[in-house]
C-alpha cells in the first residue's frame, strides 16, 4: 500500500471525509500515469471516462480558439483534472499539457462504480464532493466572465459587449 499516495488524496478536497480504506482501494486499483514535459494528457474534444489527480509535476489546461491555444489554468500537485467527464460523458472541454514531467493518479468511472457497490454512503459523499468541485469552478468562471465583461464595457474595447443592467435600472 502506498501511504504517500493515500495521504495526498486525503488532502484533496474531492476526497474530503472519504474513509482511508476507500481511498486505499482507489489507490490500489489506480494506475500511475506518467506524462513527459511537453506531452498532452488529453486533447479538447477527446472522449473522457476518467479523472486524474496530479501526484507530482505541473500541467496546464488550455483551450483552442481558432488556430490558437490559450491558457486557462496552471495545475500542480493535488489538482483534479477531467472530473467533469465522470458526470456528463461529454468530450473533454480543454486540453491538458504537461509543463514539466508529471505523474498522475487515474480514477475511472468503473473505480467509482466499484465504490457504489461496496459502500453507497461513501460513493454518495464522493459524488457530492465532485459536485462541489465542479460548482466551485463554475462560480469562479462566472466571476471571471462577469469581471471581463464589465472591464470590456468600461474600456469600450469591444463593440459587441453590452453592460450588465444595474439592479436600479431593472427596478425602474
Amino acid at each position: 500500500m502506498d501511504e504517500s499516495r493515500i495521504n495526498l488524496l486525503m488532502q484533496v478536497p474531492v476526497f474530503g471525509a472519504i474513509r482511508k480504506d476507500i481511498i486505499a482501494q482507489l489507490v490500489e486499483q489506480a494506475p500511475l500515469i506518467k506524462v513527459q514535459h511537453g506531452n498532452y494528457l488529453f486533447h479538447e474534444g477527446d472522449k473522457g471516462t476518467s479523472m486524474y489527480i496530479i501526484e507530482s509535476g505541473r500541467m496546464a489546461a488550455i483551450k483552442n480558439w481558432g488556430k490558437e491555444e490559450y491558457l486557462l489554468k496552471q495545475l500542480t500537485q493535488g489538482d483534479c483534472i477531467g472530473e467533469m467527464a465522470l458526470f456528463d460523458f461529454f468530450p473533454r472541454s480543454a486540453s491538458i499539457i504537461s509543463t514539466e514531467d508529471t505523474e498522475l493518479i487515474k480514477i475511472t468511472a468503473n473505480d467509482l462504480l466499484n465504490i457504489y457497490h461496496q459502500d453507497l454512503e461513501q460513493f454518495t459523499l464522493l459524488q457530492m464532493n465532485l459536485g462541489r468541485e465542479v460548482t466551485r469552478r463554475l462560480r469562479d468562471a462566472d466571476e471571471k466572465l462577469f469581471h471581463e465583461r464589465m472591464q470590456a464595457t468600461i474600456d469600450g474595447d469591444r463593440v459587441s459587449s453590452k453592460p450588465y443592467l444595474k439592479m436600479k435600472e431593472i427596478q425602474h
